[in-house]
């Protein structure tokens, strides 16, 4: 019996727990050293790169395997140009993960390897590292995004996305001999790490060129603070291209203003004024209280209601809805408004999407204003037609516009086309 119980305690022991108290003395005496994933490329519609990383190495160092301190704080110094005071104060340490350098190219870290060995100095390693590159530039700067200095993202898809593009880290436990070799025993005790997926947005980079030439353009021309201009797709929603000024260069984001990072297609509130003369159009056509054809007389102008005057910016008389939207009647938009009621007009303006977050694939999208009806003045009603008295961002209008453009089907834009 009492044989029973042993063996049974050294078969738990050496197989069912072997595994956890592997890991336990591969944590007493190695270290975990992490192996970093690499972070998934973002590529446009075309398969054109957007973002991906070009391979660097860090040198960190072991100070309970340095063999000879002065010479190797020598040559750091040297071949990296960290100054020998800082050097010394890192390594009089008796720790055995000291981080020396990040970012060295591939061709100094194999020199810096090489001189090592040649001079048999112990205690100094390698790991593989990335930098993220952006090779457009300031291209898209907005809808990209950028990561900091541990590759998580900060902005744009790289931030959205950031859980698929980063990936898993792996890790394994290393402990090294007198020489500074790898002991076997624990290279057993490690996960393999996951790289990162690759995100395919539905930006076209040909379309994205052009909208940045015009963007410049009117830039030079009007010489505004700020400016957007979002391409879309009515019928699929897709984000063809998207473009904000200021803007700033994604390799240089270190030097950029805080107002040149703003994605202001989803986080600047305006009053759309005329564009939304759409929305009261609509909602009268729809709720058949006007046909295209239906004719309002438009005041010639001027028309005073609830003890205020509204104006037309030329003395329109009777005008079709169809001319309304044509030739911008202030009035007329008014009274198709009017014509729905309060409540009815407030619904179709909630239904049109304003008031709530897009729910694009871009982090920071506010909501914009509209206020209910019971918060709505006596003038609110004819007011609001012509855009004011209400906030919205330039991709709510886009989506309003192109629900018009869609035959009255509103669809959810999306600016990622796929993750693989």
């Amino acid at each position: 019996m009492l044989f029973s119980v042993f063996s049974f305690r050294l078969i738990y022991l050496q197989v069912i727990k072997h595994d956890e108290y592997a890991e336990l003395a591969a944590e007493k005496h190695g270290y975990k050293q992490i192996i970093y994933a690499e972070r998934g490329t973002i590529f446009d519609v075309n398969n054109d790169v957007l973002a991906h990383n070009v391979p660097l190495e860090t040198v960190v160092a072991d100070a309970t395997r340095l063999n000879n301190p002065q010479a190797v704080v020598s040559l750091l110094s040297d071949e990296l140009d960290i100054p020998t005071d800082a050097l010394v104060e890192k390594l009089s340490s008796e720790r055995r993960y000291i981080v020396i350098k990040r970012g060295l190219s591939e061709s100094l870290a194999g020199t810096l390897r090489e001189k090592l060995r040649a001079n048999n100095l112990r205690g100094i390693y390698f790991q593989h590292d990335a930098s993220r590159i952006y090779p457009n530039g300031s291209m898209l700067c907005h809808v990209i995004g950028f990561t900091d200095f541990e590759h998580h993202g900060i902005q744009g898809v790289e931030a959205s996305m950031d859980e698929y593009l980063r990936g898993q880290d792996g890790y394994r436990y290393v402990e090294r001999d007198r020489a500074g070799q790898e002991i076997v025993p624990y290279r057993g005790q490690e996960r393999a790490p996951r790289d990162g997926y690759q995100i395919h947005l539905s930006i076209d980079l040909a379309l994205q060129n052009i909208v940045e030439n015009e963007i410049d353009a009117a830039m030079k021309e009007y010489s505004p603070q700020k400016a957007t201009i979002i391409l879309m797709r009515p019928q699929t929603g897709e984000i063809l291209a998207m473009a904000n000024r200021p803007n700033f260069d994604l390799n240089l984001r270190s030097e950029a203003k805080p107002e040149e990072m703003k994605n202001r297609a989803i986080i600047d509130m305006m009053e759309p004024g005329s564009t939304f003369k759409i929305v009261a159009a609509a909602t009268a056509l729809n709720e058949h209280k006007f046909a295209p054809d239906s004719t309002l007389f438009c005041e010639n102008g001027l028309w005073n209601y609830g003890g205020a005057d509204l104006h037309d910016h030329r003395a329109f008389g009777y005008l079709s809805v169809r001319d309304i939207l044509i030739k911008s009647s202030n009035i007329g938009a008014a009274k198709l408004a009017l014509g729905v009621g309060e409540e009815k007009f407030y619904e179709y303006i909630r239904r049109f999407g304003f008031g709530e977050r897009t729910g694009i694939e871009l982090p920071g999208e506010i909501n914009g204003v509209i206020r209910p009806p019971r918060l709505w003045s006596k003038i609110s009603i004819t007011r609001i037609p012509m855009g004011h008295e209400i906030g919205v961002t330039p991709l709510q209008m886009t989506v309003a516009m192109a629900t018009i453009a869609n035959r009255g089907k509103l669809i959810m834009p999306r600016i990622v086309k796929s993750v693989t």
